[in-house]
């Protein structure tokens, strides 16, 4: 059936039969795909987190699908969806995502291992934590290279913030500027704003790599390019919003 989208009562037509497919896909078919398909239609189009977060949690720990293992560790870290945040259920979560091989979970894990907040009630671990920012950034998360070119630039230290003196023997990741330049450079390639900013600084001082003026204003305009493409999707999305008033 050919249905006119122009037509608000062809539109909630077609977005009801959306749904029929995805539950029959789901709960008749078991496909995994189509579960998490489903749990974004009941996020994004019903607003029904406390559904979505269900069938994220179960598609995660029945059909091991990854990426629902992701959203529903995301759940678990902002509440959405249940009656409050857990950092740590979050965490195993993300965990179980990043076993799955899904890049973003484990970016989620080793943001909450890096990171020394006793609130969290996940120990600190650097060590890991820039073993699966690696895993993330081979698997091409931007995010991840760049945190752990950050971790590179500053060392880091379980107990620790990042960039907190200390001495240097001491850290569990030693500063390497070699290093970070590494990471910078596949952060910039894979569109992190932040990473490109940090190469033109690393060219224009001769930090982990030979100093070159030129390539230092090639990254710097690189950087504001993609913060002016920021800056223009945030005014389409804030038009958007207004028309919606």
């Amino acid at each position: 059936m050919a249905f006119d989208l122009k037509s608000e009562s062809d539109v909630k037509e077609y977005i009801n039969n959306l749904g029929i497919e995805y539950r029959f896909g789901c709960y008749s078919e078991k496909k995994a795909e189509v579960c998490h398909l489903l749990a974004d239609f009941l996020e994004a189009i019903k607003k029904d987190f406390e559904k979505a977060a269900k069938v994220y949690k179960n598609n995660c720990d029945e059909y091991k699908y990854g990426k629902s293992c992701l959203k529903y560790g995301s759940y678990c870290l902002t509440g959405r969806g249940l009656k409050k945040s857990d950092y740590p259920l979050a965490y195993n979560y993300f965990e179980k995502g990043c076993n799955l091989n899904e890049p973003s979970a484990c970016f989620n894990q080793a943001v909450l291992l890096v990171t020394k907040n006793d609130s969290f009630g996940v120990s600190q671990d650097v060590l890991k934590g820039a073993s699966l920012l690696e895993k993330a950034c081979e698997s091409q998360n931007g995010m991840a290279c760049y945190y752990l070119s950050s971790l590179y630039i500053a060392g880091a230290k379980n107990g620790y913030k990042i960039g907190e003196k200390a001495q240097k023997d001491k850290y569990d990741i030693p500063k390497n500027m070699e290093k970070a330049f590494k990471y910078a450079l596949d952060g910039c390639n894979l569109g992190v704003m932040y990473s490109c900013a940090n190469l033109s600084q690393m060219y224009l001082k001769g930090q982990g790599v030979q100093k070159n003026e030129e390539l230092a204003e090639k990254y710097k305009k690189l950087a504001l390019e993609m913060q002016d493409e920021v800056m223009k999707a945030q005014d389409t999305l804030t038009f958007g919003v207004g028309l919606d008033n």
